[in-house]
């Protein structure tokens, strides 16, 4: 059966996913990419690229692991691209180029309906206007009984953990202290919510924690 998995997510020290003053040169927010220095030198990351990378070690596994067999992915509509309000055209078709990192259907949450757009490699970007369970329900039908990962932002990840979607998290705590940006875990209690620490594992560049129910 699918699970509904938060993997490879990093955060910094202090909680946050992203540092402030989210924009089109600075998706991250500033400071925002030094969350990310463990996935950086990895083959999943480098192979976005053409290029290779690091194969071996934890950082490794856990980015491989949290990037790739999934049947279906789920985004908000920030992880897709700095359009806000209604979608003037079609030409914006996310930050990745022809060929998105996904592999699989990917689903938008978005207030604004739009047809779905086929991307290379196997990515069609779906979007959803009905809420986060419709998204739920319509990645499970085309996930072929994979994992379904909730890609993020930090506030797409906080709605399915506020609504007990969620059935297992990976959060690779970056050695960063942001002070400001979006917060994951504020009025958050995952032990309410049935999770424990099922897995730690820790890295110069991160310390890799995973939660389950």
């Amino acid at each position: 059966m699918s699970k509904v998995r938060v993997a490879a997510f990093s955060l910094s020290i202090d909680g946050f996913g992203a540092g402030p003053e989210q924009s089109m040169i600075a998706p991250l927010g500033k400071r925002g990419p030094e969350l990310f220095e463990w996935f950086f030198p990895t083959r999943t990351f480098q192979a976005m690229f053409g290029k290779e990378g690091e194969s071996e070690g934890v950082d490794a596994k856990y980015a491989s692991s949290g990037n790739t067999g999934f049947g279906a992915f789920i985004l908000g509509r920030n992880m897709f691209g700095p359009v806000r309000g209604e979608w003037p055209d079609e030409n914006w078709k996310g930050w990745w180029g022809d060929n998105p990192p996904y592999h699989a259907p990917t689903f938008i949450l978005t207030h604004y309906p739009r047809a779905p757009v086929v991307m290379e490699g196997g990515t069609t970007f779906h979007f959803v206007s009905d809420g986060i369970e419709a998204a739920l329900m319509q990645a499970k039908a085309v996930a072929g009984g994979r994992d379904i990962k909730i890609g993020g932002g930090v506030s797409t990840v906080r709605q399915y953990l506020q609504a007990g979607l969620v059935d297992e998290l990976h959060f690779a705590i970056s050695p960063v202290v942001l002070g400001r940006g979006e917060a994951m875990f504020a009025g958050i209690d995952l032990p309410s919510l049935g999770f424990r620490i099922a897995a730690q594992e820790a890295t110069e560049k991160a310390t890799h924690i995973v939660l389950k129910k």
